[in-house]
């Protein structure tokens, strides 16, 4: 379950960086610090981001590799828990802690905020259970 945990950490970077930074444009990793107009510094800051997630996808692919075949509800509860874990580790981290950046900054940026760590936690309890249910 490990293994499978640490790709969806990975996983779950990638689609926040895919989603939020790229096709959204609703922040970039560093644009809570740093001004937005900087796209140079922006475009850095997602590389070095993704380069991180690529990073923690290829740990999670070596961790599969190293043992018996996972479940397939297992793999997909696992990988859907994990990205749960890097929404709320992010978003209580990244978000509230150091302010490196918002979900999307702007009036409502708690309701997005909150949004995001609610679906860290709704990932992370759906990814358990349906693990749990794979391997009862």
């Amino acid at each position: 379950m490990i293994a499978a945990l640490v790709l969806g950490i990975g996983i779950g970077g990638f689609l926040d960086g895919i989603v939020a930074h790229q096709l959204l444009g609703w922040h970039h990793m560093l644009s809570g610090w740093y001004p937005r107009e900087d796209m140079r510094l922006m475009m850095v800051g997602d590389g070095l981001f993704h380069l991180l997630c690529l990073v923690i996808v290829l740990i999670g692919v070596a961790l599969l590799n190293r043992r018996a075949p996972l479940p397939e509800r297992v793999l997909l509860g696992g990988i859907l828990a994990g990205w749960g874990v890097f929404n709320l580790v992010e978003g209580i981290v990244d978000h509230q802690v150091l302010g490196l950046h918002h979900v999307r900054p702007g009036p409502d940026q708690l309701a997005y905020d909150l949004g995001f760590l609610a679906s860290g936690a709704v990932l992370l309890v759906i990814g358990f259970l349906f693990a749990r249910r794979a391997r009862g």
